[in-house]
């Protein structure tokens, strides 16, 4: 990155909650996706909340919504929350890149491109910050991008989806999932089946663990 300011760090306000941070969001230029994507797009939900799910980064409609988890991954999302016994108003969902990355097709659509290690590394005292807002009793990582940034980038969520992690300093307990889009890139009709049941087991296990 080439950005005068290589973290997002100094966009933060010296103290803050949720809705002073998503203010602060808007002029972050902490790399260099502010050229990139439409507009900041921050986390949303209630604080402190009990359970915090944080993805990857927002997509198309995210990016042109600018809330967290509206598009068609959302909306698995919020069928898997449904299934599992979670209310969706009653957590917080964000992600661990706040700008969409993209490329162009021929079709003039937007592609998702993944963040890059810097990308991540660049937002994360955002992601930080919420952290000590939300307050989570459960952080949710969905998706590789996610997990290895919290977890660490050796971190596979094919071996290890549904564990519960003690990570001193971040939340008392973490889990990992798959991340909705995964879900819509299934090959078959069968296959989302499948990959739809084993996101709501693992959903359920967080809400048992609420509940324990």
């Amino acid at each position: 990155m080439t950005d005068e300011h290589p973290t997002a760090a100094p966009f933060l306000p010296p103290r803050f909650n949720l809705e002073t941070l998503a203010r602060a969001a808007e002029i972050c230029a902490g790399c260099d996706l502010h050229h990139l994507g439409t507009r900041t797009v921050f986390g949303e939900g209630p604080a402190p909340a009990r359970v915090m799910f944080v993805g990857e980064q927002p997509g198309d409609r995210e990016d042109v919504e600018g809330h967290p988890f509206v598009g068609p991954a959302g909306k698995v999302l919020d069928r898997g929350l449904a299934d599992a016994g979670l209310d969706r108003d009653e957590v917080y969902v964000t992600n661990a890149v706040k700008h969409f990355r993209w490329e162009s097709s021929r079709g003039k659509r937007r592609l998702h491109r993944k963040p890059s290690m810097a990308h991540i590394t660049a937002c994360r005292p955002w992601l930080d910050a919420e952290l000590a807002v939300v307050k989570p009793e459960v952080l949710v990582c969905l998706g590789a991008t996610a997990a290895q940034a919290i977890l660490g980038r050796t971190f596979k969520v094919t071996q290890h989806r549904g564990e519960i992690f003690d990570t001193e300093g971040i939340a008392p307990s973490v889990t990992a999932t798959v991340h909705p889009s995964s879900i819509l890139r299934a090959s078959d009709d069968a296959t989302r089946h499948r990959e739809m049941e084993g996101f709501v087991r693992d959903l359920s296990s967080v809400a048992r663990l609420l509940a324990a």
